[in-house]
C-alpha cells in the first residue's frame, strides 16, 4: 500500500520520530513522509511511534491508498525531496 504519514510531536521527540519515519518511508518535507509499505511494516512503524509519542499531546496521521497512481499530487513551489534521483 502507499501511505502519507504526518506527525506532530513535542520538540524533545522530533528527532526520534524523524529517524523512525525515515527507516520506513521517504522524507518529503519537515514532518511529512510518503512511500510504499507493507501492512506488517506499517504496524511496526505505528508500534514504534507509540513508544516515542506522548499520546496526550502528540499525533501521527496516516493516509492510505492502494497504489500511488490513485493519488493526485501537486507540488506548488519548490519540491523539497526529489524521489526520482536514485543512484
Amino acid at each position: 500500500m502507499y501511505v502519507i504519514a504526518v506527525y506532530d510531536v513535542g520538540k524533545k521527540r522530533v528527532a526520534k520520530m524523524l529517524k523512525l519515519c525515515r527507516r520506513y518511508l521517504n522524507w518529503i518535507q519537515n514532518s511529512v513522509f510518503e512511500g510504499e509499505i507493507t501492512e506488517a511494516k506499517l504496524l511496526e512503524l505505528k508500534y514504534e511511534a507509540l513508544q516515542i509519542m506522548d499520546e496526550e499531546d502528540d499525533s501521527l496521521i496516516i493516509f492510505k491508498t492502494r497504489q500511488e497512481k490513485w493519488l493526485d499530487k501537486e507540488i506548488v513551489g519548490k519540491e523539497r525531496q526529489n524521489l526520482d534521483t536514485f543512484l
